[in-house]
């Protein structure tokens, strides 16, 4: 995360076996294409083991990078306000690294489209 002090990121918290965070993921993936770097940094955080990750990024990949928290990763949602421990569970970091967005559940254009904007 030390590369990308200084810019917002939206980390968003999922896994290859939970339908709603593979619903998710195109829409995450044309936001990164369409803002060519211009907006927020999309990382996602996979809660799930290397191997299934990997398969599915074969089969679809993604234009921003992609961590792999196996379960620990379910304690750092938890940390970023995600008590249920749910997903998909996406939080917006402010360039100051404060978090100005929590969001439990799939996340809507709209909704990425105002995180996106300043102020």
């Amino acid at each position: 995360m030390a590369g990308f002090r200084g810019r917002p990121v939206l980390l968003n918290f999922w896994a290859t076996w939970c339908p709603p965070c593979v619903d998710e993921l195109p829409l995450l993936d044309r936001y990164v294409r369409d803002q060519a770097g211009h907006g927020l940094q999309v990382i996602g955080l996979a809660i799930d083991q290397p191997s299934s990750v990997a398969k599915f990024l074969q089969k679809m990949p993604l234009a921003y990078p992609v961590g792999l928290a196996g379960l620990t990763g379910t304690e750092l949602g938890r940390s970023l306000g995600n008590t249920e421990g749910a997903l998909p569970f996406t939080v917006v970091i402010g360039a100051d690294g404060r978090i100005i967005q929590r969001k439990m559940g799939r996340i809507t254009g709209q909704e990425l489209a105002s995180w996106s904007r300043p102020g």
